[in-house]
């Protein structure tokens, strides 16, 4: 499907969600991402920039970049955005939980807590405001467990829940030419495109090094098992490596409990 094609249906499914529900105005955890960055501008296009609330929410390891992409983004879909530090929550958990959790909170425990401290923030404006909050999650992700329960798994709509990540890349890319066409600024700022995306969980973290496999390949295996049902012995005579397509095959398999908890996205079958 077209990027273009996916883009105003994940729009489109996004408005219609929102409205049945009863709201008027949502709010974005905004990390200077890719994913988030996406879906604060199909939110604009689908309610306009007033009714959108951008919350940029740093932890202990962000970069600085996480914030200045962020602001970018903001200005140029003339949002309101708002900073919030999970940092004192988080040295809060951390402080109480460490005794029970054996001396330290430290690990998975330790990157997960600041996934959940962030939720925490954005569901209280949530409610304080009566904001829809989105989620902004990718179905490459969602397929392999990459995602915290009850963090950055929460939230009422996934607008880029049926996308895989390449495509995400690929739909941003269009949306950034559109507006260029249009005379327009792009509204996504060119260093989203080319640094390494991260949780920043922890110091130096990259998504592909934590899930073990670059994007492209991923997508190219998931999209052959999800979407086509290959076998293992069909997908690695494309010239993946068999053990590599085992452990997606299984991830995916093992994560089944994870996505049944996941919030509801495009019904639209993007990869027929």
């Amino acid at each position: 499907m077209e990027p273009m094609v996916m883009y105003n249906a994940c729009v489109e499914a996004l408005e219609t969600y929102v409205r049945r529900a009863g709201f008027t105005d949502v709010v974005i955890g905004l990390s200077g991402g890719m994913d988030s960055s996406l879906v604060a501008v199909m939110a604009v296009d689908a309610f306009g920039a007033a009714s959108v609330h951008g919350v940029m929410l740093p932890g202990p390891y962000s970069s600085e970049s996480s914030l200045t992409d962020a602001e970018e983004l903001a200005a140029n879909l003339g949002i309101e955005v708002s900073t919030v530090s999970i940092c004192k929550p988080f040295e809060a958990f951390a402080e109480v939980l460490a005794q029970p959790c054996g001396g330290v909170l430290e690990g998975l425990a330790a990157e997960n807590t600041q996934a959940r401290c962030r939720m925490v923030c954005l569901m209280a404006l949530s409610n304080a405001h009566g904001w829809l909050m989105l989620n902004t999650g990718n179905k490459s992700e969602a397929c392999m467990g990459y995602s915290t329960l009850y963090g950055d798994t929460a939230g009422a709509f996934a607008p880029l829940g049926g996308l895989y990540k390449t495509d995400v890349f690929a739909v941003a890319r269009w949306r950034n030419r559109r507006a260029q066409e249009h005379g327009d600024v792009p509204p996504i700022p060119a260093n989203v495109f080319v640094k390494p995306p991260s949780a920043e969980l922890a110091p130096g973290q990259e998504d592909e090094k934590s899930l073990g496999i670059d994007y492209d390949t991923l997508d190219r295996i998931l999209k052959a098992s999800v979407e086509q049902g290959l076998s293992a012995d069909a997908i690695a005579a494309e010239g993946i490596d068999r053990s590599l397509v085992e452990s997606v095959v299984a991830r995916t398999a093992a994560n089944a409990f994870k996505r049944a908890l996941e919030p509801p996205y495009p019904g639209t079958l993007f990869y027929q």
